[in-house]
Protein backbone atom coordinates (compact mmCIF):
# COMPACT_ATOMS: atom_id res chain seq x y z
CA UNK A 1 0.00 0.00 0.00
CA UNK A 2 2.86 2.38 1.10
CA UNK A 3 4.42 1.54 -2.39
CA UNK A 4 1.58 2.46 -3.83
CA UNK A 5 1.10 5.83 -2.35
CA UNK A 6 5.04 6.60 -3.00
CA UNK A 7 4.70 5.83 -6.54
CA UNK A 8 1.54 8.25 -6.88
CA UNK A 9 3.03 11.11 -4.95
CA UNK A 10 6.29 10.31 -7.99
CA UNK A 11 3.72 10.80 -10.76
CA UNK A 12 2.09 13.86 -9.05
CA UNK A 13 5.86 15.45 -9.12
CA UNK A 14 6.51 14.25 -12.19
CA UNK A 15 3.27 16.29 -13.57
CA UNK A 16 4.12 19.58 -11.43
CA UNK A 17 7.87 19.47 -12.63
CA UNK A 18 7.30 18.44 -16.57
CA UNK A 19 3.64 20.24 -17.08
CA UNK A 20 2.19 22.91 -14.51
CA UNK A 21 5.72 24.63 -13.59
CA UNK A 22 6.33 25.60 -17.23
CA UNK A 23 2.66 27.06 -17.81
CA UNK A 24 3.07 29.08 -14.72
CA UNK A 25 7.06 30.06 -15.87
CA UNK A 26 5.61 30.57 -19.51
CA UNK A 27 2.34 33.44 -18.22
CA UNK A 28 4.08 34.74 -15.42
CA UNK A 29 7.71 35.10 -16.20
CA UNK A 30 7.01 38.35 -18.75
CA UNK A 31 5.65 40.18 -15.88
CA UNK A 32 9.06 40.59 -14.21
CA UNK A 33 11.23 41.01 -16.89
CA UNK A 34 10.44 44.65 -19.28
CA UNK A 35 11.63 45.13 -22.82
CA UNK A 36 12.76 48.16 -23.81
CA UNK A 37 12.98 50.35 -27.47
CA UNK A 38 13.58 53.38 -29.13
CA UNK A 39 12.53 53.58 -32.59
CA UNK A 40 12.82 57.05 -34.64
CA UNK A 41 10.23 58.71 -36.14
CA UNK A 42 10.29 57.96 -40.49
CA UNK A 43 12.00 60.05 -42.54
CA UNK A 44 11.41 60.24 -46.09
CA UNK A 45 14.72 61.65 -48.32
CA UNK A 46 14.38 62.92 -51.71
CA UNK A 47 16.75 63.92 -54.09
CA UNK A 48 16.63 65.95 -57.26
CA UNK A 49 19.87 66.68 -59.44
CA UNK A 50 19.27 69.38 -61.85
CA UNK A 51 21.98 70.78 -63.96
CA UNK A 52 24.69 68.83 -62.16
CA UNK A 53 23.50 69.92 -58.83
CA UNK A 54 22.06 67.40 -55.81
CA UNK A 55 19.68 68.62 -53.57
CA UNK A 56 18.21 66.36 -50.78
CA UNK A 57 14.83 66.58 -48.80
CA UNK A 58 14.00 65.02 -45.74
CA UNK A 59 9.94 65.25 -45.34
CA UNK A 60 9.02 64.36 -42.17
CA UNK A 61 5.22 62.12 -41.32
CA UNK A 62 2.31 64.47 -40.80
CA UNK A 63 0.15 63.81 -37.83
CA UNK A 64 -3.40 62.56 -38.88
CA UNK A 65 -4.53 61.53 -35.57
CA UNK A 66 -3.77 60.49 -31.66
CA UNK A 67 -4.96 60.02 -28.60
CA UNK A 68 -3.92 58.95 -25.00
CA UNK A 69 -3.58 55.25 -23.50
CA UNK A 70 -6.30 54.39 -20.97
CA UNK A 71 -4.81 51.47 -18.74
CA UNK A 72 -7.08 48.74 -17.30
CA UNK A 73 -5.33 49.14 -14.17
CA UNK A 74 -6.68 45.94 -12.37
CA UNK A 75 -3.23 45.80 -10.73
CA UNK A 76 -1.73 43.28 -13.07
CA UNK A 77 -2.93 45.05 -16.89
CA UNK A 78 -1.99 48.43 -17.56
CA UNK A 79 -0.59 50.60 -20.94
CA UNK A 80 -0.31 54.41 -21.26
CA UNK A 81 1.61 56.80 -23.69
CA UNK A 82 0.17 58.21 -26.56
CA UNK A 83 -0.88 56.51 -29.93
CA UNK A 84 -0.09 58.65 -32.99
CA UNK A 85 -1.30 58.07 -36.86
CA UNK A 86 1.31 59.24 -38.92
CA UNK A 87 1.42 59.82 -42.85
CA UNK A 88 4.98 59.42 -44.01
CA UNK A 89 5.85 61.06 -47.22
CA UNK A 90 5.29 57.96 -49.11
CA UNK A 91 1.71 58.04 -48.04
CA UNK A 92 2.45 54.75 -45.98
CA UNK A 93 0.30 55.42 -42.51
CA UNK A 94 1.95 54.27 -39.39
CA UNK A 95 0.66 53.64 -35.82
CA UNK A 96 3.47 55.26 -33.24
CA UNK A 97 3.23 54.17 -29.96
CA UNK A 98 5.24 57.14 -27.86
CA UNK A 99 5.97 57.39 -24.09
CA UNK A 100 4.68 53.92 -24.22
CA UNK A 101 5.02 52.00 -20.98
CA UNK A 102 2.55 48.82 -20.19
CA UNK A 103 3.16 45.56 -17.96
CA UNK A 104 4.23 43.00 -20.08
CA UNK A 105 2.73 39.74 -20.49
CA UNK A 106 2.40 36.86 -23.20
CA UNK A 107 1.17 37.04 -26.42
CA UNK A 108 0.40 40.79 -26.51
CA UNK A 109 -0.37 42.62 -29.76
CA UNK A 110 -1.43 45.67 -31.33
CA UNK A 111 -4.49 45.88 -32.58
CA UNK A 112 -6.64 48.91 -34.57
CA UNK A 113 -9.89 48.12 -33.39
CA UNK A 114 -13.49 49.33 -33.60
CA UNK A 115 -14.13 49.62 -29.76
CA UNK A 116 -11.90 48.31 -26.55
CA UNK A 117 -13.49 44.86 -26.64
CA UNK A 118 -11.39 43.16 -30.15
CA UNK A 119 -14.73 42.20 -31.59
CA UNK A 120 -13.77 43.64 -34.66
CA UNK A 121 -10.14 44.48 -35.04
CA UNK A 122 -6.78 44.73 -37.52
CA UNK A 123 -3.75 43.40 -36.24
CA UNK A 124 -0.68 45.44 -36.59
CA UNK A 125 1.83 42.64 -35.26
CA UNK A 126 3.10 41.71 -31.71
CA UNK A 127 4.06 44.04 -29.53
CA UNK A 128 7.86 45.09 -30.00
CA UNK A 129 8.05 46.11 -26.59
CA UNK A 130 6.62 46.71 -23.23
CA UNK A 131 8.54 50.24 -22.77
CA UNK A 132 9.34 52.94 -25.39
CA UNK A 133 8.81 54.61 -28.85
CA UNK A 134 7.59 51.90 -31.52
CA UNK A 135 6.17 52.16 -35.07
CA UNK A 136 3.74 49.56 -36.43
CA UNK A 137 2.32 50.17 -40.53
CA UNK A 138 -0.92 50.46 -40.90
CA UNK A 139 -2.44 48.34 -43.62
CA UNK A 140 -2.69 49.62 -46.52
CA UNK A 141 -7.03 50.49 -47.15
CA UNK A 142 -7.64 50.25 -43.44
CA UNK A 143 -10.19 52.49 -42.97
CA UNK A 144 -9.45 55.07 -39.59
CA UNK A 145 -12.78 56.34 -39.04
CA UNK A 146 -13.66 52.66 -38.53
CA UNK A 147 -10.77 51.21 -36.93
CA UNK A 148 -10.06 54.32 -33.91
CA UNK A 149 -9.18 52.52 -31.30
CA UNK A 150 -6.05 51.35 -30.59
CA UNK A 151 -5.47 48.29 -28.40
CA UNK A 152 -2.49 46.09 -26.43
CA UNK A 153 -4.16 43.02 -26.46
CA UNK A 154 -2.99 39.55 -24.98
CA UNK A 155 -4.45 37.28 -27.76
CA UNK A 156 -3.41 34.15 -25.48
CA UNK A 157 -5.96 34.93 -23.04
CA UNK A 158 -8.12 37.71 -24.55
CA UNK A 159 -7.43 40.28 -22.45
CA UNK A 160 -6.75 44.12 -22.79
CA UNK A 161 -3.82 45.76 -21.20
CA UNK A 162 -5.02 49.23 -22.42
CA UNK A 163 -6.35 51.66 -25.02
CA UNK A 164 -5.93 54.78 -26.70
CA UNK A 165 -9.30 55.91 -28.92
CA UNK A 166 -7.57 58.10 -31.97
CA UNK A 167 -9.30 61.59 -33.12
CA UNK A 168 -7.92 64.00 -35.43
Amino acid sequence: MTSAISLNKKILIGIIITVIIPIVAYTGAPLFFDVTTDEPIPEITSTVTTNGTTTSTIEGPVLVASGQFVGVNDGVHNAEGQAKVLKLADRQQLLRLEDFKSTNGPDLYVYLATDGTAQDYVILGELKANIGNQNYEIPEGTDLTKYNTALIWCKQFSVLFGSAEISS
